[in-house]
């Protein structure tokens, strides 16, 4: 893996899809120049802003002068924060919102803010007038280089997690790396279990760069931009080969089979983020590699060893209120499971690792077994 390089100039990443092929452009103050980059791809063009009260505060005044100055008329449209939002309910306030602001198919919705913004806004976007383009300019490190980026957007149903969505791309990602400053550490490190993920699945250098490195990206040195633009790149590739997850895009829900069960039981609330569920998520999927015989137990230690080295938790006791709404119960979590976008004909799909860098798509998992691995887990076994 070669060394981070300090960026004066943002870095753009490409996301090639032929006709609808976009940039993700990287780096620090890009924020205003988004009114500038919007001007010139969608002249004329009216916005519509999405976003919730904490990112508000902070960075919507500077959007709103960034289109101003560029001349682009936009509204705000601001939503709760949380997983709470990313309901039917909320849904419900963005689409009516856009329809009165009067934005047309022509017109664009900025998605400002993290996971669930870009989420939302993304799929109001998708059924409004049968879609209208969007802008994602993600304010979190998981938005910034996951959620962001390969058009899943969508809203959590009570019976799972992204169960109601649309594939709909942006047209452009603009993700200002100085916008992380206003991060709170815990919702730093959730973002950062995406960054691992990146490693883990496919690039075993990476994820030995990361083990070195990880104390510059939470300090944000020239390396959180280097891991920015390294997990970037990796999404891209992926999603440009398998656009709607036929194939091996289906890869990157590492983690994500265990953790969207965890983020149900949990009540989609702030006692586990998103990153969180995939932290404990990889773990166990590491885990359950090795009792499957794929990888050596010291691969899936050396995974859970650097999780738990930055601050992530990695045990299914490590969620806040372990032994309530479900977590100490497996059947209720088998049944969560069941609900997975993954499952094929009731058989579940699960993203197991051969090596630390190579992960792979274990189809017909028999139940049975995971239920036995996750009740031997809720009962502390190592």
């Amino acid at each position: 893996m070669t060394a981070a390089l300090t960026h004066t100039a943002p870095t753009i990443v490409d996301v090639a899809l032929g006709d609808r092929a976009y940039e993700i452009v990287i780096g620090r103050n890009v924020l205003g120049g988004l009114g500038r980059r919007i001007a010139a791809l969608r002249p004329g063009a009216r916005t519509a802003i999405v976003t919730d009260r904490t990112v508000a505060r902070h960075w919507l005044e500077a959007t709103e002068t960034s289109l101003a100055e560029a001349g682009i008329a936009s509204s705000r449209i601001i939503v709760g924060e949380g997983e709470a939002s990313k309901s039917y309910a909320g849904l419900e306030q963005v689409c009516e919102a856009l329809i009165s602001a009067r934005i047309e198919r022509n017109d664009l919705v900025v998605a400002l803010g993290g996971g669930v913004v870009g989420d939302l806004a993304g799929f109001a976007a998708a059924v409004v007038r049968r879609g209208i383009d969007f802008v994602q300019v993600p304010t979190s490190l998981l938005a910034q280089v996951d959620s962001s980026v390969g058009g899943k957007t969508g809203i959590n149903s009570p019976q799972g997690k992204n169960l109601v969505g649309a594939f709909h791309q942006p047209v452009l990602v603009v993700a200002d790396t100085a916008v992380l400053d206003t991060l709170s550490p815990r919702q730093f490190r959730a973002g950062y279990a995406e960054v691992a993920k990146y490693g883990v699945l496919g690039d075993e250098g990476f994820f030995a760069w990361l083990e070195v490195n990880h104390a510059g990206i939470m300090a944000g040195a020239s390396a959180r931009e280097h891991a920015i633009a390294t997990s970037c790149r990796a999404k891209a590739a992926i999603v440009s080969r398998d656009e709607r997850e036929t194939g091996d895009r289906a890869l990157l829900n590492l983690g994500h089979t265990f953790g969207h069960a965890l983020e149900a039981a949990t009540g989609f609330s702030d006692r586990l983020f998103h990153g969180e569920g995939v932290a404990v998520g990889m773990t166990l999927a590491a885990e359950f590699s090795v009792e499957r015989g794929l990888i050596a137990a010291d691969d899936a230690l050396r995974v859970k060893r650097h999780l738990a080295e930055v601050g992530l938790p990695t045990a299914l006791q490590d969620i806040a209120g372990f032994s309530q709404e479900g977590l100490a119960d497996a059947d209720a979590l088998m049944t969560l499971m069941a609900q997975d976008k993954k499952v094929s004909r009731g058989r579940l799909t699960f993203i197991l690792l051969e090596a630390v860098g190579k992960a792979v798509i274990a189809k017909d998992v028999d139940g049975a077994s995971v239920r036995d691995f996750v009740a031997r887990k809720l009962a502390g076994a190592a």
